[in-house]
C-alpha cells in the first residue's frame, strides 16, 4: 500500500484514510479525503436529527394541535366577546337615540297642543275683551296686562319647528346619547354644549314663552271681570245711596253667599275665569239697562238751576207753596231732550204746565217737561234717551222762559236733584 498525498496539520502529519475492498482476485482501494468525511457525518447527524424530530412530531401531534385549537377558540372567543359588547353598546346608543326622538316628539307635540289651545284661547277671548272693554271701559285699577298678539303663536310655531330640525340633528349624532328630563332647566351654556343642548334650551325657551302669553291671558280676563264687578259695585252703590231701586239679581242669591272663584283643578282655570268674566259683564250689562232706564241724565246740561225741588215762595202769589220739579234757565227755542228711553204719555198743553210732555219710563218711573213753546212729540211715540221732545219756553203759569223738569215715581213727585247726581257719579260707567 503506497502511501500518498500526505498533509500537514498544525506542523503534524495526518495520514489519508484508505479503504480496501477485496473480491477474489480483484483488489480496490479508496483514499477518504477528510472534508468527505465531515460531509459522511454531518449528513449522518442531520439524518439522526430529522429522524429524532419527526419522531417527536409524531408522537407530540395531538397535543400540539390540541394547544393550537384551544388557543385559537380562546381568541375567537375574546373576539366574540369584544363584538358582543360593541353591539350591546351599539344597541344602547340606537335605543337612547330613540328615546331622545321620542321625548323630542313629546315635546313638540306638547308644544303644538299648547300653542293650540292658546290660540283657540285667543280666539274665544277676542270678542269677550272687546265687549268687557266696552262694557267697562277705562278703570283706574291696575293696567291689565296685554294679551299675546297673533305672530307670537307663529314665533312659537316657528320655534317649535326649529327645535325638531335641531334635534333630529343631534338625535343622529353617535357621539351623543345623553337622555335629557322634560323641560330641563339649565341654563349656562357649556363649553362642548351639543345640538341636543341646544334644543333643549329652545324647548325650556319656547316653554316659558308660552307659560308668559297663558299667565297673560289669565291676568287680561282676571282684571276685566274684577273691574266688571267694581263697576257693577259702583252702580249698585251709587243707586242704593240715593233710594232708587234696580231690577237686577246682581249679588244675591238664595242663601247670601259670596267669595272669590277658586277651581280645584289648574287646567280649569282658564276656563273659569272665563266664565267668571262672562257673568260678571252680564250683570255689568243687566245693571247698565236698568240704570239706563231710570230718567237719571241732565234735561238742560250746562244751564243752572233757576228753582230747585221742595217748598218755595210762589213767584205769582208769594206764598210758601211745593215745587214739584227743577227750574233750568233756558231760552226759548232751545231743543228739550229727555232723560231716559220711554213712551210718551201725555202731549200737549195741561194747566198751570202749560206745553207739557209726559214720558214713561217704566217701572213707575216717569218725567215731565213744562212750559214748552213747542211739542215735537205724539202720545205713543217710543223715545230714546237724548231724544227731542220739543223747545223750551214761558207757556202756562211761568213768569220767563225756562225748562220746568219733573221726576215722578208711581204718580209721586221725586227731588230730581237724586237722579242727577246719581247720574253722574255712574256715568263714567255708561
Amino acid at each position: 500500500m503506497n502511501v500518498t498525498g500526505q498533509s500537514a496539520v498544525f506542523g503534524r502529519r495526518k495520514e489519508p484514510h484508505t479503504i480496501i475492498i477485496a473480491r477474489g482476485d480483484q483488489i480496490r482501494h479508496f483514499t477518504v479525503r477528510p472534508w468527505i468525511a465531515a460531509f459522511l457525518g454531518s449528513a449522518l447527524a442531520a439524518m439522526a436529527i430529522g429522524y429524532l424530530l419527526a419522531t417527536s412530531y409524531l408522537v407530540l401531534r395531538d397535543d400540539l394541535i390540541g394547544a393550537t385549537t384551544a388557543r385559537q377558540a380562546r381568541m375567537q372567543q375574546a373576539y366574540e366577546d369584544r363584538i358582543s359588547a360593541l353591539r350591546a353598546q351599539v344597541d344602547r346608543i340606537t335605543s337612547r337615540q330613540l328615546l331622545d326622538q321620542q321625548l323630542m316628539e313629546t315635546k313638540v307635540s306638547e308644544l303644538l297642543q299648547r300653542q293650540t289651545q292658546l290660540s283657540q284661547r285667543h280666539g274665544r277671548l277676542g270678542p269677550l275683551i272687546e265687549r268687557a272693554e266696552s262694557e267697562v271701559g277705562t278703570q283706574p285699577a291696575a293696567a291689565p296686562a296685554p294679551v299675546e298678539k297673533p305672530d307670537q303663536h307663529a314665533d312659537a310655531t316657528g320655534n317649535i319647528g326649529q327645535i325638531a330640525q335641531t334635534y333630529s340633528v343631534a338625535s343622529l349624532s353617535a357621539g351623543d346619547t345623553r337622555p335629557f328630563s322634560l323641560w330641563s332647566t339649565r341654563s349656562d351654556p357649556l363649553p362642548s354644549e351639543s345640538s341636543a343642548d341646544r334644543a333643549d334650551k329652545l324647548f325650556v325657551s319656547i316653554n316659558q314663552s308660552l307659560k308668559n302669553i297663558e299667565n297673560d291671558q289669565l291676568t287680561r280676563v282676571t282684571t276685566l271681570a274684577d273691574n266688571a264687578y267694581k263697576s257693577a259695585d259702583a252702580i249698585t252703590q251709587a243707586l242704593a245711596a240715593a233710594g232708587l231701586p234696580v231690577d237686577s239679581d246682581f249679588g244675591k242669591s238664595d242663601s247670601d253667599v259670596g267669595g272669590p272663584l277658586i277651581p280645584l283643578d289648574s287646567s280649569m282655570i282658564f276656563d273659569s275665569k272665563v266664565k267668571e268674566l262672562d257673568e260678571a259683564l252680564d250683570t255689568l250689562d243687566q245693571l247698565k239697562k236698568e240704570a239706563r232706564r231710570l230718567p237719571l241724565a241732565n234735561p238742560a246740561p250746562g244751564h243752572s238751576v233757576t228753582s230747585p225741588f221742595g217748598v218755595r215762595t210762589d213767584p205769582i202769589l208769594g206764598t210758601a207753596a211745593l215745587h214739584s220739579g227743577m227750574d233750568f234757565r233756558a231760552p226759548i227755542g232751545m231743543p228739550a231732550k229727555v232723560t231716559a228711553p220711554g213712551v210718551v204719555t201725555k202731549a200737549g198743553w195741561n194747566g198751570g204746565y202749560g206745553r207739557m210732555v209726559e214720558v214713561d219710563h217704566g217701572n213707575g218711573f216717569a218725567t215731565r217737561y213744562g212750559h214748552l213753546s213747542e211739542i215735537d212729540v205724539t202720545v205713543g211715540q217710543k223715545l230714546n234717551a237724548g231724544d227731542v221732545i220739543g223747545k223750551t219756553g214761558s207757556s202756562g203759569r211761568s213768569t220767563g222762559p225756562h225748562l220746568h223738569y219733573e221726576v215722578r215715581h208711581n204718580g209721586e213727585a221725586i227731588d230730581p236733584l237724586r237722579f242727577l247726581t246719581v247720574g253722574k257719579k255712574v256715568e263714567q260707567y255708561l
